[in-house]
């Protein structure tokens, strides 16, 4: 039997996560999870630009999705106005634009079949109306009750009561101040109300009892205070929690405080700064002394890393926010430079790594690849980084991150170095298209082929790293190669 780099891939990698939990609610401790945004603003249309990922169309890519990824976050799938569906009418009625109730079943069971998570999209900041502003559809949630939402749980500050063509223009039937930020679109709700507070609960209950789910993804969290966040959280207990909180690092450290600590939050800080390190050469951003991100908070457990996501990706009404420019053409060789190198890092780097859609669906194979490197390491969520170097002068960024099983050492840019230091065996070789090299070191505890967790197929070839499984192949130094 050769020696191989990997350690002994046992129950970790069967589950497809770290089994270890903290103390807070919705923050796996170590967590080793890579995660799917599995959607985008339009991908509900079958003309969709990167694919349409309706419930019937993922569920044909299920056993990719399961073979790579340990999280897959959905849309909201709630009956609503329309659409991607942020707007919902009807949270108890699970039909939308991206398919019925019974598909969004057999595709949450499909993937928990192939020991996937699944993530859903919480909406409970705001609720549109049912045709005249403060009409509300009635939610039934089985055991966990029925619940009639009504004007008085609208927040004081609403439109519904300062616009004049709203029937309940200076009314003063109301709820309390809103907690948070005011959506313009829909009437924002009243968060302090008890009757409120018991609505979210049985929601976020029956999702995870009933429909299944296993975690959250809350949206639009600056909308009311980070308490409450807590609140539904400790009601409902889901394996993972993230807050969409898309505000100044201050502000997010702020909220982070205000839900005790029971949740994970979108990192929207590092995904700028990752856009200006990689475009412009200033690899210094990436640094943990740069003390805008959450790792260079010291928060890095708390962070879900990202480069785009459904807001910031090809929106009319958000082009400053896009990775690297609106509407730009990921099939580019620029882009794809862009793209892979901004990858390496979340998926090489501390927190939990969230892979856009349409980034995976352009350029799978090397994702795919990348994402096997984290996990035949074992990079985790609070993973330690050292030997940490980069600047706008060298042009290049450096890093060793300890895994579970073994070290991996990043470097990026067109000036790094591609020499393996002494330890250490080439892993993947990103070359004119990505200016990205990993290294991963040397393990003493063998074993005869690569684990069914890294699940099969990856490869490259000259970049390295390979797999497959079926009739072999094999190595990052599990060597057996056809």
């Amino acid at each position: 039997m050769k020696k191989i780099f990997l350690s002994i891939l046992l129950i970790f990698f069967i589950a497809g996560a770290s089994t270890l939990r903290a103390e807070n609610i919705g923050v796996p401790a170590e967590c080793e999870d890579v995660m799917l945004q599995a959607f985008y603003w339009d991908s509900y249309k079958t003309s969709g630009k990167y694919g349409c990922t309706k419930w019937n169309y993922l569920l044909a890519d299920t056993a990719a999705i399961n073979a790579n990824f340990d999280l897959v976050w959905f849309p909201p799938s709630a009956y609503s106005s329309g659409g991607v569906g942020y707007y919902h009418k009807q949270l108890s009625n699970q039909a939308s634009d991206w398919g019925p109730k019974d598909k969004l079943t057999q595709l949450i069971a499909a993937l928990h079949a192939g020991n996937t998570k699944v993530i859903a999209d919480i909406v409970i900041n705001h609720r549109n109306d049912a045709g005249s502003w403060t009409n509300f559809m009635p939610d039934y949630f089985g055991s966990y009750g029925t619940f009639q939402l009504e004007q008085k749980h609208i927040c004081y500050g609403d439109e519904a009561f300062t616009t004049k063509s709203s029937p309940a223009y200076n009314s003063s039937t109301r709820g309390a101040a809103d907690t948070g930020t005011n959506d313009g679109g829909c009437r924002d709700l009243d968060h302090s109300s008890e009757y409120v507070q018991n609505w979210a609960k049985a929601y976020v209950q029956w999702m995870i009892d009933v429909m299944k789910y296993d975690g959250f993804r809350y949206d639009m969290t600056r909308g009311y205070d980070g308490k409450y966040l807590k609140m539904y959280n400790e009601a409902a207990n889901p394996y993972l929690s993230v807050s969409e909180f898309w505000e100044s690092i201050t502000n997010q450290v702020n909220h982070l405080k205000a839900t005790d600590y029971n949740t994970m939050i979108f990192d929207f800080q590092l995904k700028y700064e990752l856009g200006s390190a990689i475009v412009y050469n200033e690899y210094g951003r990436l640094k943990k002394s740069n003390t805008n991100t959450f790792r260079g908070k010291g928060l890095e457990r708390y962070a879900v890393t990202f480069i785009d996501n459904h807001d910031t990706f090809e929106r009319s009404d958000n082009k400053s926010d896009e990775f690297y420019k609106y509407n730009a053409d990921l099939s580019t060789a620029i882009v794809k430079n862009y793209i892979l190198q901004a990858n390496a890092y979340i998926l090489m780097m501390p927190g939990v790594p969230c892979v856009f859609y349409p980034h995976w669906k352009s350029y799978r194979e090397e994702i795919n690849a990348l994402i096997a490197i984290r996990k035949l390491a074992g990079i985790h969520s609070e993973s330690k980084v050292t030997n940490e170097s980069g600047d706008s002068t060298s042009k290049a960024y450096t890093a060793t991150i300890a895994g579970h099983r073994a070290n991996v050492i990043l470097r990026l840019g067109q000036k790094r170095s591609t020499v393996a230091p002494e330890g250490y065996h080439l892993a993947l070789e990103g070359g004119d298209n990505g200016y990205y090299t990993i290294f991963i070191s040397n393990s003493e505890q063998g074993v005869e082929e690569v684990h069914e967790a890294v699940k099969g197929e990856k490869f490259i070839k000259d970049g390295k790293l390979y797999i497959r499984h079926g009739e072999q192949v094999f190595d990052i130094l599990g060597n057996k190669i056809l």
